[in-house]
């Protein structure tokens, strides 16, 4: 489990190899900026977009979270990225389409730093637990996009048919102690269908969301922010309680209703 104490809520992928989106990102209102050197860079640009990704960690993106995705096994950026992002200032490595925990635990090792792991495939869905259950992976990415491929899911038939695999990501991370972030909406312009789908995301487990364009941050980071209406109840909550089962507000509470309710309040100044 990673040592950085609260998932982000909003979680933005840029190009590396995109210098004004990277100087952008030191403004936003996101609290993790995730730097691609994969699907984002074309194969020309992947020795500069590196180069530009361990620049700009140098520099930092204030009290934002910085991560790199690296290229995956196999690829022929693979090695170049391990060794860049293990010497430059990231807090967390990404790595794509992540099927074994094995390979997990060599990219961990190798890295040096907490791992987020990409579950993409049916392969990934089915070693989720063994994966997060790594003492160096911080959380799991439900990729979503790569999912509904290869499990033959048409790319405008919703998400019906990745409930079992994204609540799958979901059970494994909170098994192993680790975030779980939802993957990312495609439409650039439907704000409407971004909150659904982020109120779903909430709704299965998801710490947060991954997303493609700054102006998905604000609907985002709403969704998964403890409401007034919940925050209010956990206060009231934590107060009432005196240990033991008992009643609060017609319905009965435990133990585990106040660490529930402690969890909103900590998230909710996270958000702050």
């Amino acid at each position: 489990m990673t040592s950085i104490p609260h998932a982000p809520r909003t979680a933005l992928f840029l190009p590396a190899s995109n210098p004004r989106a990277i100087a952008k990102a030191r403004t936003l209102a996101v609290d993790m900026i995730i730097l691609d050197l994969e699907d984002a860079v074309k194969a020309e640009d992947k020795d500069a977009a590196r180069a530009a990704a361990v620049e700009a960690l140098a520099t930092g993106f204030g009290d934002r979270i910085a991560a790199v995705r690296i290229n995956g096994l196999g690829t022929p950026a693979h090695a170049a990225d391990i060794e860049a992002a293990a010497a430059s200032a990231a807090a967390m490595i990404v790595m794509p389409k992540v099927e074994d925990a094995a390979a997990a635990r060599r990219i961990a090792e190798a890295a040096g730093k907490p791992l987020l792991a990409m579950i993409e495939t049916p392969a990934g869905v089915l070693a989720a637990a063994a994966i997060a259950a790594l003492p160096g992976v911080a959380g799991l990415i439900a990729g979503t996009n790569d999912l509904k491929a290869s499990l033959g899911i048409p790319s405008g038939a919703g998400r019906a048919g990745l409930s079992v695999a994204l609540q799958s990501v979901v059970l494994a991370a909170r098994a192993g102690e680790a975030w779980a972030l939802d993957g990312v909406f495609n439409a650039l312009t439907d704000p409407e269908g971004l909150a659904a789908e982020c109120r779903e995301g909430r709704a299965f487990g998801f710490d947060g969301k991954t997303l493609i364009h700054p102006g998905q941050i604000a609907i985002a980071a709403d969704a998964f922010a403890p409401t007034p209406g919940e925050i209010a109840d956990a206060r009231a909550l934590i107060a009432a309680a005196r240990g033991g089962a008992e009643r609060f507000r017609d319905r009965m509470i435990e133990a585990m209703h106040v660490a529930q309710a402690e969890y909103i309040l900590a998230r909710a100044g996270s958000a702050e």
